[in-house]
C-alpha cells in the first residue's frame, strides 16, 4: 500500500465534548483551523465562555452570541444549531464571482485523505447504484466495512467511482473529488488487522460489518469553487 497523504489518519476532535452544540462549535472551529482563543477574539468574547459551550451539553447561549459565533466560524446559527439535520447541503444562494478552479492531484489525495462520509457509484442487476458509506485512507487505499450481501458488497471485482465533498453554504464555496479505480475484497490477515488498527471510524451504520472492501486510486480529479 502506498502512502496518499502525510495527513494523520487519527479524528482530530477526538477526546472533546460530545455535547450537540459543543461539538459543532468544536467541529467547525478546528475544521477552520481555529483555537478556542482565536474563536473567542474573532466572536468578542471571552475564550472561557468558548471552552464553556463546547464542554457543558446544558449550554444555551442567546441569540446574540449564536449570531457572533456562527460569524466568527463562518457559518450559519442554523448550521451551528443541527437546524438543516434533515436538509440537503447547498441550499445557499450562488455567490457572487465565484471562482472555479481544478485541484491538482494533490491536493485531491489530501482532502480524500482527511476521512470522512464519501458516495460510492456501484453497478448492480436492476442499474447503478450511488451509495454513502464512512471510509478510511490507509498507506494510500480508500477502505471500508459493510457486510456480505449488501449493496456495497457489490463492489468487489468492479471498476468503481467514489466520491467525496465539502459545501459551505453560508460562503457559497465547497470542492469535490472524484477517485476512480477496481474495487475488491481484503482477505489478508495482516492487512485486515493494519485496516481495523488504523480506521478512522467506526461503521456509521451499526451492526456486524467484518468484511473490508478496498479501493485502488487509479484515477483522481477534483474541482474548488470559491467566492472571491
Amino acid at each position: 500500500m502506498r502512502t496518499m497523504s502525510a495527513q494523520s489518519s487519527s479524528n482530530p476532535v477526538r477526546g472533546l465534548p460530545t455535547g450537540d452544540l459543543g461539538r459543532r462549535i468544536a467541529l467547525r472551529r478546528v475544521e477552520l483551523g481555529l483555537t478556542r482563543e482565536e474563536t473567542a477574539r474573532r466572536a468578542g468574547m471571552a475564550s472561557s465562555y468558548v471552552q464553556h459551550l463546547e464542554e457543558q451539553p446544558t449550554a444555551n447561549p442567546g441569540a446574540a452570541a449564536l449570531l457572533r459565533l456562527a460569524g466568527a466560524l463562518e457559518t450559519t446559527v442554523r448550521e451551528l444549531t443541527g437546524g438543516d439535520v434533515d436538509l440537503p447541503p447547498g441550499l445557499g444562494q450562488a455567490g457572487r464571482h465565484p471562482k472555479f478552479t481544478e485541484l491538482s492531484p494533490q491536493e485531491c489525495r489530501d482532502l480524500v485523505s482527511t476521512h470522512g462520509v464519501g458516495r460510492l457509484a456501484v453497478p448492480s442487476p436492476s442499474g447503478p447504484l450511488i451509495l454513502p458509506v464512512n471510509y478510511s485512507v490507509v498507506e494510500g487505499v480508500i477502505a471500508f466495512r459493510t457486510h456480505p450481501g449488501t449493496a456495497l458488497a457489490q463492489a468487489m471485482g468492479c471498476e468503481v467511482a467514489f466520491e467525496v465533498d465539502h459545501i459551505d453554504a453560508a460562503l457559497s464555496q465547497g470542492w469535490s473529488v472524484l477517485v476512480r479505480g477496481p474495487a475488491s475484497a481484503v482477505m489478508d490477515p495482516d492487512c485486515v488487522q493494519l485496516l481495523k488498527e488504523r480506521a478512522y471510524s467506526e461503521p456509521w451504520a451499526g451492526g456486524q460489518r467484518d468484511m473490508w472492501i478496498r479501493i485502488n486510486p487509479l484515477t483522481i480529479t477534483g474541482r474548488r469553487i470559491a467566492v472571491r
